[in-house]
């Protein structure tokens, strides 16, 4: 089984071997989510949609070997496979490093499979993946280094798909990759390692359906010391309140694209302005 926690999805599929036997996205608005003050909070709720879905299927769970999270904002680790345990549950749970829906995936595989005989729990490529070279760390000041934080499970699987489709592997290609969810990062592939990519959580890039991406950094801070804005105000403001959800007043992109085609002119302007910054970072 693999859980795909998103900011404003959940996606799980049951797989045997290289079958996918079931896959299912549950999507989740603002509304649904605005009664959790944190995402760690929303553990329950999503964990308890995969079960209502398992149960409606008349899937058998104790058939399950090993529940798959994508991994959340812990220390910066190598890409690859890790089993979940305790400490991993405590970084998750606690978000020290910061909140993010990807840490969800961890804490909801582990409690799957403590619930299933012999299952192990597991995360795979999680958004802390650090491989950037030294030069692309350099922010333009000495007191603040660029970080990397990315979808980096999509991303590499997306590679991999892509270098398969030209009977290549993955380790001998160049390529850029632009995942485009909630939020949005744009990586540089150098064989198989992701040697540059924006800070897709905290404020780099194009903005995105909840995020406002790289604001101009002299008027951030004149609205830091406005006084009207509360230390969470302004984060919120960047992840989770930003983007087309703070011009429109939703995060669905197919509904602001229905809105474009019906003559709403600010809704086509977001969605174009939202296109043109993503084309912008990958060239």
């Amino acid at each position: 089984m693999v859980i795909n926690p998103g900011s404003t999805s959940t996606k799980f599929a049951l797989v045997e071997e290289d079958v996918v036997l079931f896959e299912k996205t549950l999507r989740h608005s603002p509304e649904e989510l605005s009664g959790f003050k944190r995402i760690a909070d929303q553990f329950h709720y999503r964990k308890n949609l995969i079960i209502e879905e398992l149960i409606s299927g008349n899937f058998d769970m104790k058939l399950i070997s090993a529940v798959i999270g994508r991994g959340g904002v812990v220390k910066p680790i190598e890409s690859g496979i890790y089993e979940v345990n305790q400490k991993l549950r405590d970084d998750l749970s606690e978000a020290a490093r910061g909140e993010h829906a990807s840490n969800l995936g961890g804490l909801i595989a582990f409690d799957i499979a403590a619930s299933l005989p012999g299952a192990g729990a597991y995360i795979v490529d999680p958004v802390v993946v650090d491989e950037m070279i030294p030069v692309a760390r350099i922010s333009g000041h000495p007191k603040i280094e660029r970080v990397s934080i990315f979808h980096a499970l999509n991303q590499k699987a997306v590679a991999r798909l892509y270098a398969s489709s030209v009977n290549k592997s993955y380790e001998e290609l160049n390529i850029v990759v632009a995942h485009m969810g909630g939020g949005v990062s744009v990586g540089a592939h150098r064989q198989g390692r992701v040697v540059d990519v924006n800070n897709a959580l905290h404020g780099d890039g194009p903005f995105s359906p909840e995020r406002s991406g790289g604001l101009p950094a002299r008027q951030l801070i004149d609205l830091c010391f406005s006084g009207k804005y509360t230390h969470d105000d302004l984060k919120s403001m960047i992840t989770g309140q930003g983007g087309m959800l703070a011009y429109l007043g939703t995060n669905n992109f197919r509904q602001v694209c229905e809105m474009a085609e019906a003559g709403d002119e600010k809704a086509a302007l977001i969605t174009e302005a939202l296109a043109y910054q993503i084309a912008k970072e990958i060239v």
